[in-house]
């Protein structure tokens, strides 16, 4: 399967691909942070890391995640319009975040770097599954 975002004549197929490759990454991602949270913690704070609070941490996130992630990938479910207003805000968060633990040294460099550019596309992402919205979720008549 290939994916072109705006590759479309009309931005409504690009919008849907963003919307979908952004649903697919946050199952993946959610996923691996609920099931797997002590090897994630161990590729961000060295392999000795032993760290119950962002295991937690980890785990909440996935789960959140996921649950973004089956929002944006249904079809008609209620809450579709929500999760597409709310992906920007969650994501240019969670890039924000990446950005000030990279620059202030608090997490190593190469894994910051990651951490920016996973949160970084999936900013862009949102953004660009946004487009999909219909008018009336966004109170445009």
């Amino acid at each position: 399967m290939t994916i072109r975002l705006g590759s479309s004549t009309s931005g409504a197929r690009g919008a849907r691909e963003a919307r979908t490759l952004l649903g697919i990454l946050r199952l993946v991602f959610g996923s691996m942070a609920l099931l797997t949270p002590d090897r994630l913690v161990r590729r961000i704070e060295g392999p000795e890391a032993d760290s119950p609070a962002a295991t937690y941490a980890f785990r909440m996130f996935g789960i959140r995640t996921v649950l973004l992630g089956r929002s944006l990938l249904a079809t008609e479910e209620p809450g579709l319009a929500a999760a597409l207003r709310e992906a920007p805000i969650i994501h240019a968060s969670d890039t924000v975040t990446a950005t000030v633990l990279t620059a202030t040294g608090r997490v190593p460099r190469r894994t910051g770097l990651s951490l920016m550019c996973v949160s970084g596309l999936n900013t862009v992402l949102a953004l660009v599954a946004g487009r999909d919205m219909p008018p009336e979720a966004t109170g445009e008549r």
